[in-house]
């Protein structure tokens, strides 16, 4: 797979990693949701409306990138390294904010 591939060129091991469909239970039981996409997102409101406040697009937590984050599944490896590089760059910038937060329901300025 791609992916496994790809995230091992970076030194990452994702073979145990799953994706899971999410349900009720997973979104109620949730501090904080990240999506790549507004379709995840808008999955995640129609079980839950009230967790629509805990729930960000990834690139929310970036100052450079903005909107979904397309999924390379059908792609070739080109497309995979740069979903992963978008990725990453997200993560490190939500990290960086994750340190700085002050709860999970609101920030200012309506970003994380």
């Amino acid at each position: 797979m791609l992916s496994l591939e790809v995230a091992g060129a970076y030194g990452l091991d994702l073979s145990r990693h799953r994706a899971r469909i999410v349900d009720r239970a997973m979104v109620r039981d949730a501090d904080l949701i990240v999506t790549m996409s507004v379709r995840h997102r808008d999955t995640v409101g129609s079980l839950d409306p009230d967790a629509l406040e805990y729930t960000y697009l990834l690139t929310n937590f970036s100052d450079h990138r903005h909107g979904e984050i397309p999924d390379p599944i059908g792609s070739g490896r080109d497309m995979y390294e740069r979903t992963y590089l978008v990725i990453r760059e997200c993560i490190e910038s939500m990290a960086g904010r994750l340190e700085r937060f002050d709860g999970w329901k609101r920030v200012s300025g309506g970003k994380p």
